[in-house]
Formats: C-alpha cells, sequence, structure tokens
C-alpha cells in the first residue's frame, strides 16, 4: 500500500507542472512560507544600471512586467513581516519567476494570525526572543512559544517535561493524539520509549542561542507530519551561521546556576557554518541539590553546490546528568512536615547521552519550487531513577526502579513543493515521504540506591515508520477563496523480542490514512478578515510492547480535529479566533512505570482560543493568546467521565522590546487555570498558577552585551506538575490516596554578558 501512494504521489507531482508557452514578459507570484499569496508586496525589477521598475502584487499576489529588453534582471519582494527575497534570472529565457518569503522579520517577535495564510492555524516565531532571554532552565524555550501548550517538570530539570494542551494530558508529549516536536526535520519524540510514549527528552542537546525560527501548527492540520501530531506540531529551525565569527556568553544566577555558550562560525562566502558548545549546571532551589549538568555541542556545515542548491551536515551531541527530589506528597507540604522543597528519596535522578548526524540537501526553482531531502542517524542512552510510590508495593526494600533506554534510529524525509496555475487559477502543489527506523533495548528494573537488584521487564524493539502525502492548494475569486486539500498514509511495523518472557514476543503491523482539509475566504478585498475552517486527522503511535502483547487493542490512535474561525490583520494588528471539537479514538497506554497497560477513550474536548498580536509602535510588541476548554469528557459508558489531569484554561502573552536605543526586553506572563486530577471526582484538583517573568539586553558596543533575567518575578508559590495516586512514604505510613506535585521554581535572578568579535 505504501508503494502504491509513492507511485500516486508523484504523479500527482508530475501532473501538477504545467505546460505552457513563455510570455515574452516578467511575472509571477509572491507567497508566504505557507505557499498562500502576498497581497500589495512591493516587487522591484534591477538591472546592469539599477532598480527600473517597482510592482505592486494584487489580491493574488501577481506581479508582471512587460515591454522588457532582453538581458539579466534581478526581481526582489519585500513586505511587512518578512525578510526580502530576491531571485536572479536570464529574459526572455526565463519569464517566470514566482518568489517565496522564507523568513519572517526578526525586528520584533512576530506572530503570525493573518488572512493571508492558507492556514491560519499557523504561528511563527522568530530568533528575536530566544536571543535576547538568558535561560536558567532549559524547558524554559517552551515557555516563549505562547501557543496555549502548558508544559512542566516531574523531576525539577533533568527530565522531559510533561505536556499539557487542548484539555488532554500528553503525558512526555506522545498520548493522548500527541504534540510532534521537530528540530530541522529530525523528530524528537521517541516512540517504545523506556520512560513513555513520545518521550521528548532529546529538546535537552538544543541550544536556544542557535534557533533560528520556530514554527506552531495548532493542529494537525498538514499532510507532512504523522506520528505524534494528533494536538499538533513544533518544528524547530536552527541557524546555518551565527551573526558573528566568535560569540562568547556568561551567565551565572540564583541556586548555583552556571551557564556558558561558546560558538565559532567563519567568515566565508563559500561556506555557511558554525560550531558551538553549550554547557550549564544547578542546583535549583530544593534541599537536595539537583546537580543538574549539561554540555552540547552543536555542528552544521553548508555548502552551496549549484545556484539555488546548497547541502549541508549537522552533529548534534548532548549529555546530562541531574538529581532529582521527585514529586512530593503535598498533604504532607500543607501540615509542614515536609518542606516545598524537599524529598523522601535522595537516590532518584537520571542520566542521558546522545547523538545525532544529518545531512540535507535542498533546491529552489526560478519558478518557486522548492525541494529538500534530509537524513539522519541517532544514537541515544538514558537512564532514569524513581521512586514514585515510596513504599507502597514493598514496605520493606521501598518502591524505587531503574527505566534504560538504548536506541539507534535512522531515518530519511523527502519534500517537494511548486507552485502552479490551472488556468488562471493560482494552486500550488505539495508532495513527499517520511520514512523512521528505531532499534531500542528498553528495560524496567528494581534498585538499591542506583544499583539494579533485578530485572521487570527486558525488551528488544524494533519499530519502523513509513509514510507518503500530497496535498493541493488553490486560490480562487482572486484569491479571496483558498482551499486545500491532503493525504497522508503512515505504516508502522512492531517488532518485540521479550528477554524475560519470550513467548510475549512477535511482530504486528498496521496502517492508517489520514485526510486533512481546509478552506479560507475573504468577503471583502477592502476588509482583511478571513474565515477559515479546517479538518485534520492525527495519530500517535502505541508502545510496541503493548501493541505485541494484545494485539486486539488498536495499534494506532486516531484524532479528529474540526476546527473553525476568522483571522484578520489591520497594518499592525493581527487577531484570530476559533472554535474547536477534537475526538480522540481508544487507545491503550503501556505503562513502563509498572510494566502494566491502561486503556483510554474515546474521548472528546471542545472549546475556543483566541490570539492577537499587536506592533505598537517600530521597537515594541505585545501579543497573547488564550485557549479555553469548555469540556473534556470520555463518551460512552452509563455515567460521564470527565478527561483529568490537564487545565481548561491556559492563557499566555508577551510585551516584548527590540532595538531601541541598544534596549530590548520582553515581560511575559503565563497561567493556568486549576484542574481536575480525577475524573469522577470533582473535588480532587490541581492548583492554577499565574507566573510573570522579566528579561532584558542591553548592547553597550557591537562587542559586548549585558543581560539579565528574573524568572518568576512574583516570587509565586506553585507546582509545575501535580498528580493523584496513592503513595505510601514509610515502611509503617498508611496507603494514602493523596496528590502529588513538583515545585516550580521561586523567584530566580540571573545575570549574563556576551562578547562578539568578527563581524561578516
Amino acid at each position: 500500500m505504501f508503494r502504491d501512494l509513492s507511485a500516486l504521489v508523484f504523479a500527482l507531482a508530475a501532473a501538477a507542472i504545467p505546460v505552457a508557452a513563455q510570455k515574452p514578459e516578467i511575472a509571477g507570484v509572491v507567497m508566504d512560507l505557507q505557499g498562500a499569496a502576498v497581497s500589495n508586496a512591493a516587487v522591484h525589477l534591477r538591472g546592469s544600471t539599477g532598480e527600473i521598475g517597482l510592482a505592486r502584487t494584487d489580491a493574488a499576489g501577481r506581479f508582471r512586467f512587460q515591454g522588457l529588453p532582453a538581458g539579466t534582471y534581478q526581481v526582489a519582494a519585500d513586505a511587512l513581516g518578512f525578510e526580502p527575497v530576491s531571485r536572479d534570472l536570464e529574459f526572455p529565457a526565463q519569464g517566470n519567476v514566482d518568489l517565496r518569503f522564507i523568513r519572517i522579520q526578526a525586528r520584533t517577535q512576530s506572530l503570525v494570525v493573518t488572512g493571508r495564510t492558507i492556514e491560519p492555524t499557523i504561528d511563527l516565531r522568530n530568533s528575536e526572543v530566544f536571543n535576547r532571554t538568558l535561560f536558567t532552565r532549559d524547558d524554559q524555550v517552551f515557555q516563549q512559544l505562547n501557543a496555549g501548550i502548558n508544559a512542566g517538570q516531574h523531576e525539577g530539570g533533568g527530565k522531559s517535561l510533561e505536556i499539557r494542551r487542548f484539555g488532554f494530558n500528553l503525558d512526555h508529549g506522545g498520548v493522548n493524539g500527541g504534540l510532534k516536536v521537530l528540530l530541522d526535520d529530525v523528530q524528537q519524540n521517541q516512540g517504545t520509549q523506556g520512560h513513555g510514549q513520545g518521550y521528548l527528552g532529546a529538546l535537552k542537546a538544543l541550544s536556544p542561542e542557535l534557533i533560528q525560527e520556530v514554527t506552531v501548527v495548532n493542529g494537525p492540520f498538514s499532510p507532512e507530519y504523522g506520528d505524534f501530531s494528533g494536538l499538533g506540531v513544533v518544528h524547530i529551525k536552527q541557524r546555518e551561521s551565527l551573526p558573528d565569527q566568535y560569540t562568547v556568553k556568561f551567565e551565572a544566577g540564583r541556586f548555583n546556576a552556571k551557564r556558558g555558550f561558546i560558538g565559532y562560525s567563519p567568515d566565508s562566502t563559500k561556506l555557511d557554518s558554525y560550531v558551538a558548545y553549550d554547557g550549564s549546571y544547578t542546583d535549583g532551589p530544593f534541599l537536595s541539590p539537583g546537580r543538574y549538568r549539561r554540555d552540547n555541542i552543536n555542528t552544521n556545515l553548508t555548502r552551496a553546490v549549484g545556484q539555488d542548491r546548497k547541502a549541508g551536515l549537522r552533529f548534534i551531541f548532548g549529555r546530562n546528568n541531574f538529581d532529582s527530589s521527585g514529586q512530593l506528597p503535598l498533604d504532607l507540604v500543607a501540615a509542614g512536615s515536609l518542606d516545598r522543597f524537599g524529598y523522601i528519596d535522595p537516590t532518584d535522578g537520571g542520566r542521558v547521552r546522545l547523538g545525532t548526524l544529518s545531512a540535507y540537501f535542498s533546491q529552489s526553482g526560478n519558478d518557486g519550487s522548492t525541494f529538500r531531502a534530509d537524513a539522519f542517524l541517532g544514537r541515544s542512552l538514558f537512564d532514569l531513577y524513581s521512586n514514585f510510590t515510596y513504599y507502597l508495593a514493598d514496605p520493606v526494600t521501598g518502591d524505587a526502579f531503574q527505566q534504560h533506554d538504548s536506541r539507534l534510529q535512522e531515518g530519511a524525509n523527502v519534500r517537494y513543493s511548486r507552485p502552479h496555475h490551472f488556468g488562471t487559477v493560482l494552486a500550488n502543489f505539495t508532495a513527499g515521504s517520511n520514512f523512521h527506523d528505531n532499534q531500542i533495548n528498553v528495560g524496567l528494573y528494581p534498585r538499591d540506591g542506583r544499583t539494579p537488584t533485578g530485572v521487570t521487564t527486558r525488551a528488544h524493539a524494533h519499530v519502523t515508520n513509513e509514510a507518503g502525502y500530497a496535498q493541493e492548494s488553490v486560490q480562487l475569486l482572486g484569491g479571496r477563496l483558498l482551499l486545500g486539500g491532503g493525504v497522508r498514509f503512515d505504516e508502522f511495523r512492531y517488532a518485540v523480542t521479550d528477554l524475560v518472557d519470550p513467548t510475549s514476543g512477535g511482530t504486528r503491523n498496521a496502517g492508517r490514512w489520514q485526510g486533512k482539509a481546509n478552506a479560507a475566504f475573504t468577503p471583502s478585498k477592502r476588509v482583511p478578515v478571513t474565515l477559515h475552517a479546517n479538518y485534520g486527522r492525527g495519530i500517535n503511535s502505541v508502545d510496541a510492547r503493548g501493541v505485541v502483547q494484545n494485539p486486539a487493542q488498536p495499534r494506532i490512535a486516531v484524532t479528529d480535529f474540526y476546527q473553525v474561525g476568522t483571522a484578520s490583520n489591520f497594518g499592525h494588528f493581527s487577531l484570530s479566533a476559533d472554535a474547536f471539537l477534537i475526538d480522540h479514538s481508544n487507545e491503550q497506554v503501556y505503562i513502563p512505570d509498572d510494566g502494566s497497560f491502561e486503556f483510554k477513550g474515546p474521548s472528546r474536548a471542545y472549546g475556543f482560543e483566541t490570539k492577537a498580536s499587536m506592533e505598537l509602535t517600530h521597537h515594541l510588541s505585545l501579543n497573547g493568546g488564550i485557549t479555553k476548554v469548555s469540556n473534556a469528557f470520555f463518551r460512552g459508558g452509563p455515567e460521564r467521565i470527565y478527561v483529568d489531569s490537564a487545565p481548561h484554561f491556559v492563557a499566555n502573552a508577551a510585551l516584548t522590546l527590540a532595538g531601541w536605543h541598544n534596549w530590548s526586553g520582553s515581560a511575559r506572563m503565563r497561567a493556568i487555570n486549576h484542574y481536575r486530577l480525577d475524573g469522577g471526582e470533582a473535588s480532587i484538583v490541581a492548583s492554577g498558577h499565574t507566573v510573570f517573568d522579566l528579561g532584558a539586553s542591553r548592547r553597550i558596543n557591537r562587542h559586548l552585551d549585558l543581560n539579565l533575567s528574573v524568572d518568576n518575578a512574583g516570587n509565586r508559590a506553585y507546582y509545575e506538575t501535580q498528580n493523584y495516586f496513592e503513595s505510601r512514604v514509610s515502611p509503617t505510613a498508611p496507603v494514602v490516596a493523596r496528590i502529588h506535585g513538583t515545585p516550580g521554581y521561586p523567584l530566580t535572578v540571573a545575570g549574563g554578558v556576551t562578547f562578539r568579535f568578527g563581524g561578516k
């Protein structure tokens, strides 16, 4: 089936290439990052003597220049919010020169929610907020996205975040629909992981200074993304070079926090490259110090291999070690018998080693087409030492355990996109395929300290995912009606060799089609208000051990996401508002903490989301958003059971200053409401919180910046994660069903200095 889909994809690609005679004019279309038309863009025509013509694009993004002699020309386009783009051509041999913006402007932190995009559900973040912020904790990168995503730590630092979105708890990123995270096309979600499906711990190797831009897709609306994309996609793209040859950054702050970044990026006309080191350490506010040490090395080499062609290599290495206080019983904290930053088992913690080598090739055509191919090879080692229930199961030796994950993974992606015409109708065709392969050694072991004392589960798993997709988007009614449709097919192969119980091993296959559709309609060209409707089916895979041991249960979970809303762009002000309904199918969840299975679903959530962005001045911008889930519950059954462990209200806001008398900075707010921790008992709830963070940067001269950050400026006492389960805190203590929580950091101040030398 996968081979048949691949053949269909390439047949459609060939069919999408128009056969039309060249016209004696230079003409084309200007498009945004998603391939939608950009109206009122300035298009400059330049010859050997300088600029010889200026045109403005119409509502469909079209422009043309006529009456030109033969010769060499450059066509350049610029528009508000985008970095300029240009192309060279030989006229009249080349007359069609469609242009696509590839980056948003880095003057201020940008939130693109305009009616120009064919999918108004896409947010874009540029590098400004990441460059001007001090990161005392690596999980703060997610907090800068302001995209309705609530994330918190289970262990206080080194472990992957718990992700909550649209009223669902995604654990560490891979259940209840999942949130797909990619770093330069490399999937960060790890399936069949030692501590949870879709585990996102590989993001610890990311350095904020190397982020070029972030694309946030607020649902499964793009066929380019498959596994774990049910509740959206975060695609992080890194730089190919640094703006200065030498960059050195030092930070220090409360709780013995230290961080250093060193980058070298040579000034070369043939190569874009850098090598960077990022190292940090913190004890955190915990009575048992976190001792969180992280070291990352990141390199890139990109070379032009012809006109509009380039090839590159990336290598990322990361390691981290940490101790953890774990989640604490909040009833003991409230009674005063346990400090909010205290601990029960001081042996918790973890260690990670990972490396990824990737290669990529891209080509852009004068007709606006793009082709990209990339491949990667990754190796990781993961050990997590936890004790959630203390002495619940074993009042003599305790419940401490070790989770181990050792994996080798390979993957490849191919993507082709081309704007074309059906007569006078502008269209954009996209097609591609993905391949991802994992060989995993995974296990669960009881322990004494950090020494294993036995084996609970141990297995070799081999999980393969192949996929192909195609999408067509068209513009009608002079660009006022945008229609898009796509299809994707994913095929999985799960193979497990159980080293404890050989009879529990085996091989299973699963496949799933996913359809995508979107529409955007602008009633009047004079009023920049667009109505849109979107549908997407997303999937998330299941732990291979669960698939093999329970073959009758679903092997792929499905999320159907429906959305209707409006988006507008009034000059310096952008606004979007939409209502959503999410249906999630039955899903079996493998619980790696004890090797058991949990069956969930089907479930439904619905609500609304609003986002706004305003450029107050040339240097000051304001953006924010609210996600409100009206209800989230399990369908069927004799009584209503509600989806628990995720907030129903998430709010984010940021006031960002850039380039004002050498000052830059931001004031950020994040808030959630209290939420249920038990689907059947409304009185068992997690507390909400509102937290403010501040950051400021002052450029002394072109070589020196000073930075200051204040995390939790109001010193709010809050908990990043809260969960409800039974535990016993000592061998003689009673078993109590209680809320356990991981405290958020109190007021944390950090200062830094950045040196830059050898400008380019």
